[in-house]
């Protein structure tokens, strides 16, 4: 028998949990700074697990650090209805981006107990390792190592700042999983996020039933040059890789000034160069730039241009430049059907919903190449998001959650 139609998640029960996370890797005031493999993302990480197996869950982690909790269904042979996202934060994070979506998968679970509730295929939460990619770039190797995108020796050898290398993290905080990261199969994946942008919260709406993502494309440049003395090395001798970089970036940045209209984003989000002293140029910088718009074959205009720009910064730099890595995602991903019944989950709870385009990279870009996937977004204030003052409230979550509920019980007891 279904859950009654009057059956909600307990949106005290989910903040209660939702506070305590914000407690772990806080980072400025009200927010967080839990970088992926940090001894706070293990102490979340721990508190996770300790949750999962207090509501009965079995818990197993992947040679990638990524958490499964697993809730069985009363025929355990079928594949599992998913739902997950991160616990890991950016350098200045928030409370709520990622982690509604991991805890709010929990809550379903909790509630699921509460009513009595076995569903017919079993239920399976998920916490993606490294989704931000604030502290081992690219973002979402967790997922994206699980779906073939990324083979587990190299996710493993990225490197942060310092030079350790996330597998070595794993080991170090306890989360190297003996399993390897191959996919199983699943019968669906639900993520439940925060809007991260502006729109539902301005428009007043309560749940947004994404369609889809905005085509994204994502460069790590290098440059090489020489290092010389600032005052007496000769303008026209000089080979700045530092300068080069920046050029670049400024170049990104006009690109998406010359998109914005029609909802182009380009951003150069990180320069380091070394030895990055007064005194001396620079012999040897990196750069991290993306170009996304709703528009597939802009994306791809707005990525050439980058690529050309590339060239002429190191040019001007009197460098040499080098993309090292590229990354892809976006578009429309998602599963039609899951979609439609998010849809009428939510306008049959009387919730104000709207169709919506993710503008931001997400774990389920990943999984939808592997399974049928969708996403549920809730308003967040003025759509602020990697940054303290990121805010959303229960009355915020809560219609999102309670879509989450009803339509991962509806294909579970399919």
């Amino acid at each position: 028998m279904s859950p009654p139609a009057t059956a909600r998640i307990d949106i005290e029960r989910f903040w209660t949990t939702i506070e305590r996370s914000g407690e772990i890797g806080t980072g400025r005031p009200g927010g967080l700074s839990r970088l992926a493999l940090s001894d706070a993302d293990k102490q979340v990480r721990d508190e996770f697990v300790g949750w999962c197996r207090q509501a009965g869950l079995s818990v197993r982690i992947d040679g990638i650090g990524n958490i499964f909790a697993r809730r069985q269904g009363s025929d355990d042979t079928l594949p599992p209805v998913v739902m997950g996202s991160h616990l890991d934060t950016q350098v200045n994070g928030g409370r709520f981006d990622g982690i509604a979506g991991v805890l709010g998968a929990l809550e379903v679970c909790r509630t699921l107990d509460a009513l009595g509730h076995r569903t017919r295929r079993p239920l399976e939460i998920v916490n993606w390792t490294n989704e931000e990619g604030g502290r081992f770039s690219p973002p979402m190797v967790g997922s994206g190592c699980f779906t073939g995108t990324y083979t587990l020796d190299w996710a493993r050898g990225r490197t942060d700042d310092d030079g350790v290398a996330l597998g070595q993290e794993l080991q170090r905080i306890g989360y190297l999983g003996e399993m390897e990261p191959s996919p199983h199969t699943f019968d669906a994946y639900f993520e439940f996020h925060i809007e991260q942008g502006p729109i539902l919260d301005r428009d007043g709406m309560q749940v947004g039933v994404v369609t889809g993502g905005y085509p994204s494309c994502g460069m790590l440049v290098e440059f090489r040059g020489e290092t010389a003395h600032t005052g007496p090395w000769p303008m026209e001798r000089r080979k700045n890789a530092l300068v080069a970089g920046a050029r670049l970036l400024t170049a990104v940045d006009d690109i998406g000034w010359d998109y914005a209209g029609t909802g182009g984003k380009a951003t150069g989000s990180r320069l380091v160069a070394w030895p990055n002293k007064p005194g001396i140029l620079s012999d040897w910088a990196q750069a991290v730039c993306d170009v996304r718009h709703p528009d597939a074959e802009t994306t791809l205009v707005m990525a050439e241009r980058v690529r050309r720009a590339i060239g002429e910064a190191a040019a001007r730099g009197g460098c040499t430049a080098e993309i090292l890595d590229t990354w892809n995602w976006g578009g429309r991903i998602f599963s039609g059907e899951l979609i439609e019944g998010i849809r009428a989950v939510s306008l049959g709870l009387g919730y104000r919903t709207q169709d919506i385009l993710s503008q931001a990279g997400h774990d389920a870009y990943f999984v939808a190449r592997h399974a049928s996937a969708a996403m549920i977004f809730a308003p967040c204030k003025n759509g602020i998001t990697h940054n303290n003052l990121e805010l959303c409230t229960r009355e915020d979550l809560e219609p999102g959650l309670n879509v989450l509920f009803r339509s991962v019980v509806a294909r579970a007891d399919r």
